[in-house]
């Protein structure tokens, strides 16, 4: 494995919000780890005055490449997910299985094991996202598809044995003891396409919730007599909130409102990307739907939003450019968030003794290269 010498450009060892994040003038990089000295004979790459950031870390990879997971849950797919999304900066993802069938989970559990344990770049674990949901909060998933938790369903969400589980669920449709159940065998468990009162909530929360799926989408809103999942999710300052900061899911004031009530290493960026993302497809089908891109979001016939086109560089350009957020902070937001949200301990910053999962952008935020483990996923 070559060793590497990254020079003139900002460099961010850590990603944090309040003073936390540290930059430095180089970095080196040692059979696949950042280390602290230059090694001997290291091959040097000059970052021509841009950023070099912790790798991204996406949560919620639905396709991209020209593939969704949905249609071939197989260690193939989730390698060309992967590579389409390691262009852009992603160095560690979960493949995302929306609201199907439970062999259909099953076979797509089966598959991320594979896949980690053949060495594919990048997947850490699965997202499991439905069925588990709330009809009235479907979004584009197949409410047909629904179901409630029952222990069959929680014995598989528990039974992946490489790998991080994250399940999506609506707390309303299931018990508190369901979600602790699933805390228990080691799943996180995050709260999304749901009409939750605040009340159930918080009551989710204290049983094992700590994330919430796309803040604002799919989910009750924000009222003043009745807060709703919007408002239990940005009263709390622990759990982790994905956002999809693409201008089209939530408006940016909104996204800034939550940013002002709670810590920023509480938020996470996600893409929610669809199989176009890294093609130049303008359509594509999701179980039998045809979804159009429109002015850069993924819709159907009705106008219903349908994931994105996004991908994890455009999501912390956009975190700077429309939140007002530093170079730094929202990187930290695309990897050391969801690295604390994942217990991905060596994974998040570029502190000696990480893995170099690394990517630079040039000054402009434009995707240059990617490493992951220190291998070049892609070099512009």
């Amino acid at each position: 494995m070559t060793d590497l010498v990254f020079e003139n450009g900002t460099i961010v060892i850590d990603g944090g919000p309040d003073g936390g994040r540290r930059t430095a003038d180089r970095l080196y990089v040692s059979d696949g780890r950042i280390v602290a000295d230059a090694p001997a004979g290291a091959d040097r790459t000059d970052l021509g005055g841009g950023w070099l950031l912790p790798g991204f870390i996406d949560t919620q990879v639905n396709g991209g490449g020209g593939v969704l997971f949905n249609d071939d849950p197989s260690v193939e797919t989730i390698r060309q997910i992967g590579a389409a999304h390691a262009r852009f900066g992603t160095t560690a993802f979960l493949p995302t299985l929306i609201s199907d069938t439970l062999e259909r989970v099953d076979q797509a559990m089966r598959a991320t094991e594979q896949a980690i344990a053949e060495g594919v770049p990048g997947v850490v674990g699965i997202h499991i996202e439905g069925p588990f949901l709330n009809p009235a909060r479907k979004g584009t998933h197949d409410a047909n598809r629904f179901l409630a938790l029952d222990a069959e369903s929680i014995a598989l969400l528990g039974s992946l044995k490489r790998g991080r589980t994250l399940v999506t669920l609506a707390p309303e449709m299931c018990t508190p003891a369901d979600i602790a159940a699933l805390a228990a065998a080691g799943v996180i468990v995050s709260a999304g396409h749901s009409d939750a009162d605040y009340d159930t909530m918080r009551r989710a929360f204290d049983a094992g919730v700590t994330g919430v799926t796309h803040l604002f989408n799919a989910m009750s809103p924000l009222h003043h007599r009745e807060p709703g999942v919007v408002g239990a999710a940005i009263e709390n300052q622990r759990i982790y909130a994905g956002l999809i900061v693409d201008g089209h899911h939530v408006a940016p004031a909104a996204l800034r409102i939550a940013l002002a009530a709670r810590p920023h290493d509480r938020f996470m960026l996600v893409t929610d990307a669809m199989s176009p993302v890294g093609t130049d497809a303008t359509s594509f089908t999701l179980q039998g739907k045809t979804i159009r891109i429109r002015d850069g979001a993924c819709v159907e016939e009705n106008g219903t939003l349908a994931g994105s086109a996004l991908d994890m560089a455009t999501a912390v350009r956009n975190a700077v450019e429309m939140l007002g957020l530093d170079v730094a902070e929202a990187a930290g937001m695309a990897s050391a968030s969801p690295a604390a949200f994942l217990s991905l301990a060596d994974r998040g910053s570029l502190r000696p003794g990480a893995r170099a999962d690394l990517v630079w952008l040039d000054e402009k935020l434009m995707p240059r290269g990617t490493w992951i483990g220190g291998v070049p996923a892609s070099a512009g």
